[in-house]
């Protein structure tokens, strides 16, 4: 029997499942802990009720927006993930000729299995992130890196001090297959993340190994004024440490717990947006990462006020489902979702979105 046509992101989950081995889509999946992060960022999105405004002479809308200056066909990035070629061979490459066609930021993870060179030559809009290294020396000669190949920002990660104990990759002894490595890290230091033995995975020894756990303002501000990119500061939570952050020299910060993948327990990303907003003013600019899932997803985001949003998860279910092709498909559904979205809220752009009044959406009683 002929498969459906996807006709929304959730479809490409359906189809990933299929085709990837269950300790790798578990390790796509899963979150930390118990996951009560990783389902509260759902949950609380689906509360968000957005108040539509009509008779506003829209018949269709515009998604075009700006993003640190530069302007972009959506208020949507692809969010950093790290060995792509995992789900799939097109990997990093499909990924960022997807968004390059969708005309939106593809931010490449230093763990990305592809090199950073060969991102940019797809001509994509490429954001770096960054996490931190334990020799200081080896950033700078990242950072002159990226700043060759050709990236418009720099995205440091800052809720990774260690990384999140995640269950499922335990329980899986999950390891990353010999021929992934991290194509962006100084000296192939990632071949620690091809071990493991049962109960235990290899990924975290490799982060360790790697990245520095003591991470500082200081060191925020150095990079601020050592990077010649704007800079991004992703995974914040906490509004003070939002200001805190531009106070640093962020031109952006991302609220994100990482896709209830580091400490779990914590706050959704959509529960504390509206607090980050109004702490930092219009000093910069605000996005939403973890939960989003679709088009209202993001209309959500902008009504509380973001000014944009990065999507993880999603991209690599459509990557996993078809590639490349997929890849675009999925992005060009999002595109299709949000321009709806924004019509039926009376909406003529993202601007005009974060106009729009939330109201919660309360659950029945159940009985």
């Amino acid at each position: 029997m002929e498969s459906r046509v996807p006709v929304c992101l959730a479809d490409f989950a359906e189809r990933a499942q299929a085709v990837l081995p269950p300790e790798v889509w578990d390790y796509l999946d899963g979150g930390s802990g118990t996951e009560l992060t990783l389902g509260a960022n759902r949950r609380a999105l689906d509360r968000v009720g957005v108040l539509p405004r009509v008779l506003t002479g829209v018949a269709a809308a515009s998604l075009r927006t700006r993003l640190l200056g530069r302007e972009y066909a959506m208020p949507v990035g692809v969010a950093p993930m790290a060995y792509q070629r995992l789900v799939h061979p097109d990997g990093e490459i499909g990924l960022a000729s997807a968004a390059r066609t969708a005309e939106v930021p593809y931010l490449a993870s230093i763990l990305g299995s592809t090199p950073i060179e060969q991102v940019t030559a797809t001509g994509a809009e490429v954001w770096f992130q960054l996490y931190w290294l334990r020799d200081r020396r080896m950033v700078t000669e990242l950072l002159a890196r990226v700043r060759d190949a050709g990236c418009r920002a720099l995205v440091v990660t800052v809720d990774v001090p260690v990384l999140g104990r995640r269950y499922r990759d335990l329980r899986n002894a999950f390891r990353l297959p010999p021929e992934l490595v991290a194509a962006n890290l100084p000296g192939g230091r990632d071949d620690l993340a091809h071990g493991g033995t049962p109960g235990v995975t290899p990924v975290p020894v490799t982060s360790g190994a790697a990245f520095a756990p003591a991470l500082s303002w200081a060191d925020l501000r150095w990079l601020g004024e050592h990077c010649e990119l704007p800079l991004v500061v992703k995974g914040v939570l906490d509004p003070a440490d939002a200001v805190r952050a531009v106070d640093a020299g962020a031109r952006a910060v991302v609220v994100s717990n990482h896709g209830g993948r580091q400490l779990d327990g914590v706050p959704a990303s959509a529960t504390m947006l509206p607090e980050v907003v109004a702490a930092v003013g219009d000093r910069c600019e605000v996005l939403l990462d973890s939960g989003v899932r679709g088009g209202l997803d993001v209309l959500r985001a902008l009504a509380l006020g973001a000014h944009g949003v990065l999507v993880g998860r999603p991209m690599l279910w459509a990557l996993a489902a078809g590639g490349a092709a997929g890849a675009h498909a999925g992005l060009a559904l999002l595109a299709e979702e949000l321009r709806d979205a924004l019509a039926l809220a009376g909406c003529a752009d993202p601007a005009a979105a974060r106009e729009l009044r939330t109201v919660p959406l309360v659950e029945p009683a159940q009985d």
